[in-house]
């Protein structure tokens, strides 16, 4: 009898950490990246910097796989670099480790839900409350994918509101993982790449007004 509430007790757990085990876990860096927020600006700056020049990357990273897995709806993904840029960067090859960084959180982040579709499939997507991408919307982006094939995912990866979204067409198409890592790594780098240098380019502009 015991053993059959524990495993009653396991299956409940699974349960709940399969449908709310992710958005508990974008709900803890969001609180993370607020104490953060309020150190930096209302607590000792001293200790802040010392904590941003040691984990500063590390957080972006972590930051940027949760954006990847289309976890991160509390933040708009173009607004992580250039933070990170202004928090972090104090020369170009900082500004290119930030890059690099968060090409790589993002890729990650997109193989694992890339994955997900891959061995469950769409229905199983769409009944998970931290999918929050339609079903219409996603036959959409099906439609893209099927008319357009793997370039898209690139594309898709390197343009402001479609980053990520056909990262789930491309396994329920069962693109081989090297080929979708590629891709989109690649995708992530152009963005990551041009909204960094806007970033730049406008902070010294600016700079140059005052």
């Amino acid at each position: 009898m015991q053993s059959d509430v524990s495993t009653v007790e396991r299956g409940r757990i699974r349960r709940f950490l399969s449908e709310y085990g992710p958005l508990a876990l974008a709900a803890g860096v969001a609180v993370a990246a607020l104490v953060g927020i309020a150190l930096v600006f209302l607590g000792d700056e001293e200790l802040a910097r010392r904590w941003l020049d040691q984990y500063g990357l590390a957080a972006l990273f972590c930051i940027l796989i949760l954006e990847g897995a289309m976890l991160l709806y509390f933040a708009p993904s173009e607004a992580l670099v250039p933070a990170g840029i202004a928090l972090l960067a104090d020369s170009t090859v900082d500004t290119a480790l930030i890059i690099l960084a968060a090409v790589a959180g993002a890729t990650v982040g997109q193989f694992a839900l890339f994955t997900v579709a891959k061995r469950y499939g769409r229905g199983y997507l769409l009944d998970k409350a931290w999918f929050r991408v339609s079903a219409s919307s996603l036959d959409r982006f099906d439609r893209w994918f099927d008319r357009w094939g793997r370039v898209v995912v690139p594309v898709s990866n390197a343009l402001l509101f479609t980053r990520g979204m056909l990262t789930v067409p491309a396994g329920l198409a069962e693109m081989s993982d090297r080929e979708f890592v590629a891709l989109s790594a690649l995708g992530s780098l152009l963005f990551q790449t041009w909204i960094a240098l806007t970033w730049v380019y406008l902070g010294e502009y600016v700079t140059a007004l005052f």
